[in-house]
């Protein structure tokens, strides 16, 4: 051996020495795209913040979390994703806020065997559970179950005629069907059906037909700020009757830029909003509290609100799968992990989180049951718990 084969093997053993450690030590990656700007931006910014409260270390192994923003761009969102499971090599991907770009996820998690958690709401994102939507959970709870909330409300308060008004994307879409189906059960009827856009200013057309309808009752299916555009145009045109929303107006923002046009409206939520108005007894209210009172501690009295919430639930998965992945003998950033991570995921039963109580199994990926909603009113600008309706 001449010395120049001599070096090269001394630095090819050096390099392979100060390696070996890098790979004992790997760290599980957590990628997370949010619409922290655009339309969506009131339920991206809590999200994005809640990053920042979720554990770095599980079970001995250090965890990294990755945070792009999509802008509420579907497109973007997409790519997003590709990005950080082909260039980041993450283990699990977190997102997106809303249910178009969640949607247009779901492809990229079966295609690449990476396993997602939207954080929107669409029961489309996770059901069925067959082929790309193996890989796919998601912590907002499914519109059927808040659908389901709302007409028993809506029944209670004595509604027969119903008025809607939703996105016209997939999340408006969904809860028109979702709404239409469950009022139906309770012997309410859908008289009239109107769609606006997320970044519309106007709905006076819109909301000039919902009321010549005359409905008892009207719901507004949208999410964030961009719901108070048509809650005060009702307003002002004179509407005396009931108005509902979904539980994507869970949001302080949205009560700030509503201001006294909110006052009055109901909607189904997650326990999380009115964590503590729940009596004692209620096994979410203890989890909720606690992701409360580090949210707040960080960001202020009164900055909490569902939308993180959601991002907090998707890291207590996370963190709570990790350690019987581990288990499996896979290490972080292989495909063996990803599989394993995946189905840890799949195995979780029980789990009180901030939203509800997950249990997950081969052919639920949402993992809530009526334990994940209330109904909620807005008295003199605040969120009130009705537990009578």
């Amino acid at each position: 051996m001449n010395f120049n084969q001599s070096v090269r093997l001394s630095v090819l053993a050096g390099a392979m020495a100060m390696a070996l450690p890098m790979l004992a030590s790997a760290q599980i990656k957590v990628g997370i795209t949010v619409a922290s700007t655009g339309p969506a931006a009131s339920l991206g910014i809590p999200e994005r913040n809640t990053v920042s409260l979720l554990p770095t270390e599980v079970a001995g192994q250090k965890i990294e979390y990755i945070v792009l923003d999509d802008g509420t761009d579907t497109t973007v969102a997409v790519k997003n994703m590709r990005k950080l499971i082909t260039d980041d090599k993450v283990d699990v991907v977190v997102g997106t806020s809303v249910t178009p770009g969640s949607l247009a996820m779901v492809d990229v998690a079966g295609e690449t065997k990476t396993p997602m958690i939207s954080v929107a709401a669409n029961a489309k994102i996770v059901d069925p559970v067959d082929g790309p939507r193996v890989w796919v959970f998601k912590t907002p709870q499914n519109d059927q179950l808040m659908a389901g909330a709302l007409a028993d409300a809506m029944a209670k308060q004595g509604v027969k005629t119903l008025g809607f008004i939703g996105y016209s994307d997939a999340y408006g879409e969904g809860w028109l069907n979702v709404m239409t189906e469950a009022a139906k059960a309770k012997g309410i009827k859908m008289v009239a059906v109107e769609r606006y856009g997320r970044t519309d200013t106007s709905v006076t057309g819109q909301v000039l037909k919902l009321v010549a309808a005359k409905p008892d009752g009207i719901l507004v299916a949208g999410s964030g700020t961009p719901v108070a555009l048509p809650q005060r145009e009702l307003k002002s045109r004179g509407y005396k009757g009931i108005m509902y929303q979904t539980h994507g107006a869970a949001n302080n923002d949205v009560l700030r830029v509503c201001g006294k046009d909110c006052n009055d409206m109901i909607l189904p939520a997650g326990p999380l909003l009115v964590a503590d108005q729940l009596p004692d007894s209620n096994p979410v209210k203890k989890s909720a509290l606690e992701y409360k009172a580090k949210y707040e501690a960080k960001y202020g009295e009164g900055t909490i609100n569902t939308f993180g919430g959601h991002m907090w639930d998707a890291g207590l998965l996370i963190s709570t799968a990790i350690p019987a992945a581990l288990k499996s003998g896979a290490k972080p950033g292989t495909a063996e992990f990803r599989k394993a991570l995946r189905d840890a995921i799949e195995q979780i039963k029980d789990l009180p989180a901030s939203q509800g109580v997950f249990t997950m199994s081969p052919t639920d990926h949402a993992g809530f049951d009526n334990r994940a909603r209330v109904i909620v009113k807005v008295v003199d600008g605040k969120w009130t718990y009705q537990p009578d309706l």
